[in-house]
């Protein structure tokens, strides 16, 4: 048996992902709107169970984290305070003959050129100097500076007074929010807020499937504590520690990821450190999650423009300062692209090829899939009463279509751990065959034992 390497093998990873119900392209029956996707039944259960094990992993297993829920649209005087109205663009090229637009900056890296710190003026100079063309291969115009926030109004009428905009970012939602926790629920510090959600970003060029869009789903928390102490790279080293520990569980490589640090123009004027989780994505090193201590920066931006106190007071002393924020972020979506990365394989068996998404069983979309060898009651009935028993271990599905042979193996490509096969056998002795997805080693067992044993499996 031999196995191929995924890495580099972004098209079979797409293919696989259409093909077996995994993620489809926005709008696809009209040819599609860039940026833009859909997941699937397998998606959307793969998606779930990665939120669901993140909210478990840093929030219900902990006593020092609280769960909120923001608005997708608020107040666009929470963007003027975070300087996203002003600050949150990107440098922009126009292709003089087709229109189409690109980022500047990716237009210098795409030909070597880092365009790190360079201002829009440097910009356009260097793509004038080296007589860069576009993707499309024609000279573009001068860059400018282009806002990535969605625009959209609030109302009947559509004036500045109406204009808000779609989250770009979910961390706002949060600090904007801490003065309501701190009112009624009354948390010590150190304390986090984490939440869930969407954001939204006008992407000039998205690219590379679901890694860059303009449409996509963060989760993510700040962890607000006490400046006095002193102790902010004991924590920033606490949750960079953490989230090794959940890239491990959650099934990505972790020989696959880089950390870099950021410095110089590369550090946002928030942040006093930043770190970014990089990964070894099929079409390059990317980044995947990021670390950043933002200090009292956004609470007292709200602070200043609401003109509501953030302060905490300090129930031993009557002392009132403003906390400060560690922000660890994770996108959904570039998780679910770095899990399909790791666990993708191809094996070649006795001159046939296998496709394996070797999950966690923990984040599987189909955890047990019951398999009866024959479509006839006398084997199908069976089966439903396994699937009844099991549905409060695990995420079942029935397949009942093909042979065996091809069963499995359109198991093995949707990331299936266990097989159990209900055989004629089984009518005499009650027994199945559990076949193992990696192993693919097969053993008999009761099915009165099935409960425990898959408990065993999936805890």
């Amino acid at each position: 048996m031999s196995t191929k390497d995924s890495k580099g093998n972004m098209e079979d990873i797409v293919s696989l992902c259409k093909r077996r119900g995994f993620i489809f392209s926005g709008s696809d029956i009209y040819g599609g709107l860039a940026g833009t996707f859909d997941y699937g039944p397998y998606g959307v259960a793969l998606k779930r169970a990665i939120e669901n094990e993140w909210w478990k992993f840093f929030v219900d297993n902990r006593d020092d984290m609280l769960g909120v829920d923001s608005a997708i649209l608020m107040n666009s005087k929470v963007w003027e305070a975070s300087g996203h109205v002003a600050g949150f663009v990107d440098p922009l090229v126009e292709d003089v003959k087709t229109k189409k637009r690109f980022r500047a900056d990716h237009l210098l890296e795409d030909n070597g050129v880092s365009a790190v710190g360079m201002t829009i003026e440097e910009m356009s100079a260097k793509i004038k100097e080296l007589k860069l063309k576009s993707p499309d291969g024609n000279e573009v115009g001068e860059a400018r500076i282009f806002n990535l926030m969605f625009e959209t109004s609030a109302g009947a009428t559509q004036d500045s007074a109406s204009r808000i905009f779609l989250r770009p970012e979910n961390a706002q939602g949060m600090f904007v929010n801490y003065k309501n926790v701190i009112d009624s629920i009354h948390p010590k510090l150190p304390f986090g807020l984490a939440q869930i959600g969407k954001a939204f970003r006008n992407e000039i060029t998205p690219r590379d499937f679901t890694f860059r869009s303009r449409e996509f789903s963060l989760m993510e928390f700040e962890y607000f504590f006490d400046p006095r102490i002193g102790n902010w790279s004991e924590l920033f080293e606490m949750w960079r520690g953490e989230m090794y520990k959940w890239i491990e569980h959650v099934g990505i490589k972790k020989e696959l990821c880089h950390e870099i640090e950021k410095a110089g123009p590369d550090l946002a004027h928030y942040s006093k450190r930043t770190i970014d989780i990089e990964f070894n994505f099929p079409f390059g090193q990317k980044e995947l999650y990021g670390l950043a201590y933002r200090t009292d920066y956004d609470l007292k931006q709200h602070e200043i423009h609401s003109g509501v106190s953030q302060s905490y007071v300090d129930d031993q002393t009557g002392e009132k300062f403003i906390p400060h924020a560690l922000e660890p972020t994770f996108g959904i979506d570039r998780t679910i692209l770095a899990v399909l990365t790791s666990a993708y394989k191809e094996e070649e068996i006795e001159g046939e090829k296998r496709i394996v998404l070797s999950f966690n069983p923990k984040i599987a979309p189909v955890q047990i899939a019951i398999l009866p060898l024959s479509k006839k009651d006398e084997l199908a009935k069976p089966a439903r009463d396994i699937i009844n028993k099991l549905r409060k271990i695990g995420r079942v599905m029935y397949d009942e279509t093909q042979s065996i042979g091809k069963r499995y193996r359109r198991q093995d490509e949707i990331g299936t751990p266990y097989c159990v096969t209900v055989d004629f056998e089984t009518l005499v002795d009650n027994e199945v065959t559990i076949r193992d997805r990696d192993t693919m080693k097969q053993e008999r067992v009761p099915i009165k034992d099935l409960e425990e044993y898959f408990a065993k499996k999936l805890a």
